[in-house]
């Protein structure tokens, strides 16, 4: 059994704290849409009620991006044969910096929605500035 490099591992590392980010930010998006929606639709019932919204309800769409891109990270963090390469792993990283930046062309989708709760979420917008210091 080959052991990782140093620099994969130093790239392990940094995705690995870059996935707690993302995972105290996608919990942060998850609780202002939820108050946003709440505000407009009334009280969510459940955490059963809530989740089916998630899966199924347009409001919540726009955050399968950032979900996705979890799942990926996770993946490649449990991967054990064989390790990742040091490219996969940067490829995951550079994919973050373009989900969390704003687009090159007009803003539709998933960057419009992320910046308007930046606006309004101040937790939203402190946890997105840890974030764009992580991935410098």
């Amino acid at each position: 059994m080959e052991l990782p490099s140093t620099t994969t591992s130093t790239i392990r590392a940094k995705l690995k704290g870059v996935r707690q980010t993302l995972l105290s930010l996608h919990k942060a998006l998850l609780d202002s849409e939820r108050t946003a929606y709440e505000l407009v639709h009334g009280d969510i019932p459940s955490p059963a009620a809530f989740l089916q919204l998630l899966i199924g309800d347009p409001w919540f769409s726009w955050l399968q991006p950032t979900t996705t891109l979890l799942v990926q990270i996770d993946e490649a963090l449990a991967a054990k044969n064989p390790p990742r390469s040091d490219r996969e792993l940067e490829q995951l990283l550079d994919d973050t910096r373009a989900l969390l930046s704003p687009p090159r062309v007009e803003a539709e989708g998933f960057w419009k929605r992320y910046a308007a709760t930046m606006g309004r979420d101040p937790a939203v917008a402190v946890l997105h500035r840890e974030m764009q210091g992580q991935l410098t």
